[in-house]
C-alpha cells in the first residue's frame, strides 16, 4: 500500500483542500500569506512558540485546538475567548478549564517586539491550533489570516457552545447556524483524538444512568476501566484520555474506539449511535462498504471552513497589543 506521501490520491486531496482554502479566504478578507510583507516572520515564531511550550508541556495541544473552537463558536474567531474581567468568556463554565493561554501570550510578546501593532491575537490562536495538530503527529495545512480582534466578550454568549450531553440533532443545528455540515461536525468533534476531559463530565454515565446502571452504549467491558479512573463521588477533576489509549496523537483511533463503545463523553458516543454521523465515522475508518474519506485532509479542510466564521477584517475590529486587554 502506498504511504500519504506518495499516494496520487492523497496529493488530489491536498490540491482540493487548498483550492477550497483559497476561495473561503477570498470570501471572508483573509488570505494565507496575509503577513508576508508587513510581518515575514509571523507563523515562524508563533510555531515555535507553540514547539517550545509543547516540548515541557505537551497538554497545551489539546488546549489551543479546543480554545480556537471555543472562540469561533462565540462572537466569531475574533480571540474574544482571550479576554480578561469580569462575566468574559474565560470566566464561563465551558472554558474555565481550558489551558494555553500563556502561549498566545508568549508569541503575542515576541511578535509585538519584532512587528508591533501588526498581527492579530486571532490570527496567533488561529495559527497555533495548526501548529497544535501538527505537533500531534496531524496534518499540516495553510492558514488564511488577517483577522482583527474583537472587543465584545461575554460569558452568556457561551450558551452558543455544545454540550457534552447535547443530542446529535442539536449539535447539527448549532454547527449548521455557521454554516458547518455534518461531516464538518464529525471531523472537528474528531479533534477529540487528543486531549482529556475532567471525570466531572462523564462519571454520571458510569453511575445510576438507567436502572442503577451505567449508560448502556458503554462497552461493558469498559465500565471498570473508567469506574476506577473516577470512582463515584471521586475526584471530579481527574483527567482522563479522550481516546484511549492514543490521547497524546492525532489520529483515527477516536472513530474507532467509538465503534467499539469507548467513547468517553455521552456527545462523542452519539456520533456512533446516531445514523446521520456514523456514517462518516465509517468512512473516516475507511470500513468495507463505504466510499472513505481521509481523517487529516477532511479535518484540515472543516478548520479552514470554522476559522472563517464571523471574522473580523479591514477597518473591523482592532489589532490588540496585549491579547487578555481590549484596547
Amino acid at each position: 500500500m502506498k504511504s500519504g506521501l506518495t499516494n496520487p490520491r492523497f496529493f488530489l486531496a491536498m490540491a482540493v483542500m487548498f483550492a477550497m482554502a483559497a476561495a473561503l479566504s477570498h470570501a471572508h478578507g483573509t488570505r494565507v500569506g496575509f503577513y508576508a510583507r508587513s510581518c515575514p516572520r509571523a507563523e515562524s515564531i508563533v510555531r515555535s512558540t507553540v514547539q517550545s511550550h509543547f516540548r515541557s508541556n505537551p497538554t497545551i495541544a489539546p488546549g489551543l485546538l479546543r480554545m480556537h473552537f471555543h472562540d469561533c463558536f462565540v462572537q466569531g474567531c475574533d480571540a474574544s475567548i482571550l479576554i480578561d474581567g469580569p462575566n468574559t468568556e474565560k470566566t464561563a463554565p465551558p472554558n474555565r478549564l481550558l489551558r494555553g493561554y500563556e502561549v498566545i501570550d508568549d508569541a503575542k510578546t515576541q511578535l509585538e517586539a519584532a512587528c508591533p501593532g501588526v498581527v492579530s491575537c486571532a490570527d496567533i490562536l488561529t495559527l497555533a491550533a495548526r501548529d497544535s495538530v501538527f505537533l500531534t503527529r496531524g496534518i499540516n495545512w495553510r492558514v488564511p489570516t488577517g483577522r482583527r480582534d474583537g472587543r465584545v466578550s461575554l460569558a452568556s454568549d457561551t450558551s452558543n457552545l455544545p454540550g457534552f450531553t447535547e443530542s446529535i440533532d442539536s449539535q447539527k443545528q448549532k454547527f449548521a447556524a455557521f454554516g458547518l455540515n455534518t461531516q464538518d461536525l464529525v471531523s472537528l468533534v474528531g479533534g477529540h483524538t487528543i486531549g482529556t476531559s475532567a471525570c466531572q463530565f462523564f462519571s454520571y454515565r458510569l453511575y445510576n444512568f438507567t436502572n442503577g446502571g451505567p449508560d448502556p452504549t458503554i462497552n461493558p467491558a469498559f465500565v471498570p476501566q473508567l469506574q476506577a479512573l473516577c470512582p463515584q463521588n471521586g475526584d471530579g477533576s481527574r483527567r482522563v484520555d479522550l481516546d484511549t489509549g492514543s490521547g497524546n496523537r492525532f489520529d483515527t483511533s477516536f472513530f474507532s474506539n467509538l465503534r467499539k463503545g469507548r467513547g468517553i463523553l455521552e456527545s462523542d458516543q452519539k456520533l456512533w449511535t446516531d445514523a446521520s454521523t456514523r456514517t462518516f465515522v465509517q468512512r473516516f475508518l475507511g470500513e468495507r462498504g463505504s466510499r472513505p474519506l481521509n481523517f487529516n485532509v477532511e479535518f484540515a479542510r472543516s478548520m479552514v471552513k470554522m476559522s472563517n466564521i464571523g471574522v473580523k477584517t479591514g477597518a473591523k475590529g482592532e489589532i490588540r497589543r496585549i491579547c487578555s486587554v481590549i484596547n
